[in-house]
């Protein structure tokens, strides 16, 4: 019986790239000279910091245009509030990984109420799909693009 798993995942080297790329931009944006601003990557998470909170906006604006230049989905990007110590200001950019029991859901229910003929089984972070048919397998594909769930997702392991 031909199946599919939906995952989702972040390649954290691309991640750790679109980093590098953010400061190198950082430094050579006139509006930063002569500001403490840097993006740090650590552990599966962005660390921004620079002395206003316009600022970290603007890098959020600029780190984001770095994930799409390197083909990462920034739907993925999960910001965190920031927070001040004196005159610095921090923000901590973190990425969602797997698909969380409540997107599963949605993503089941959506699978039943197009009336498509698969089984969906929900396994950890991520999700089976197994159908009779190739095609029924391909509409799930395009249903699951098409919905906007807020991450995004791939599509491992057809098998015929």
């Amino acid at each position: 019986m031909p199946s599919f798993d939906i995952v989702s995942e972040i390649n954290m080297e691309e991640v750790r790239n679109a980093t590098e790329n953010a400061n190198r931009e950082l430094s050579t944006r006139f509006d930063f000279r002569g500001v403490e601003a840097s993006f740090e990557y650590k552990e599966k998470t962005v660390l921004m910091a620079a002395q206003a909170e316009f600022q970290l906006q603007q890098m959020e604006s600029m780190f984001r245009n770095a994930c799409a230049k390197r083909n990462l989905d920034t739907s993925a990007i999960d910001c965190k509030p920031h927070t001040v110590t004196g005159k610095n200001y921090r923000q901590v950019i973190a990425f969602k990984e797997g698909i969380e029991q409540a997107v599963a859901k949605k993503i089941v229910k959506l699978v039943k109420d197009a009336k498509i003929k698969v089984q969906t089984a929900i396994q950890g972070e991520q999700l089976r799909v197994t159908g009779k048919k190739r095609d029924d397998l391909q509409e799930v594909m395009a249903l699951v693009k098409k919905a906007e769930l807020g991450q995004p997702f791939q599509f491992n392991n057809f098998r015929d």
